[in-house]
């Protein structure tokens, strides 16, 4: 784990930068699609997302997660394939963002979390305009 600081901009900047953040994505919907079907069941989600929660915190609520599931499943056919898990972390790390704002906060980033790619992104694009 590192310590970083963040604010909206730091996120939004990696959204804005298709590759970094379509690479990143594409990344995570592997790590998350465990038979590698290419299509990701909302259990799957759920397990995986609960990682995402504060220490001590259940997965969550099963509702939550159908409702979540529910609005990302466009074609309705019960799994979230690449293009539809982009929209639910494009969504998620909007939200990050405006919960944000522009006010620098310092936050703990594991190792391959969403805020942690997007430090690294900031601090990459940071070093090479030097």
């Amino acid at each position: 784990m590192s310590i970083g600081v963040v604010n909206s901009y730091t996120i939004m900047e990696f959204v804005n930068d298709k590759a970094k953040f379509d690479s990143f994505v594409n990344e995570w919907f592997t790590t998350v699609d465990e038979n590698g079907d290419g299509k990701l069941s909302c259990d799957a989600i759920r397990r995986r997302f609960g990682m995402l929660l504060p220490f001590g915190s259940e997965s969550p609520p099963v509702q939550e997660s159908e409702e979540i599931f529910k609005r990302f499943d466009e074609d309705g056919n019960g799994a979230l394939d690449l293009n539809e898990f982009k929209s639910l972390m494009t969504e998620i790390m909007h939200a990050v963002a405006r919960s944000i704002g522009g006010s620098p906060i310092i936050v703990v980033l594991g190792k391959d979390s969403l805020l942690m790619n997007a430090v690294q992104h900031e601090l990459a694009t940071l070093s090479s305009s030097s």
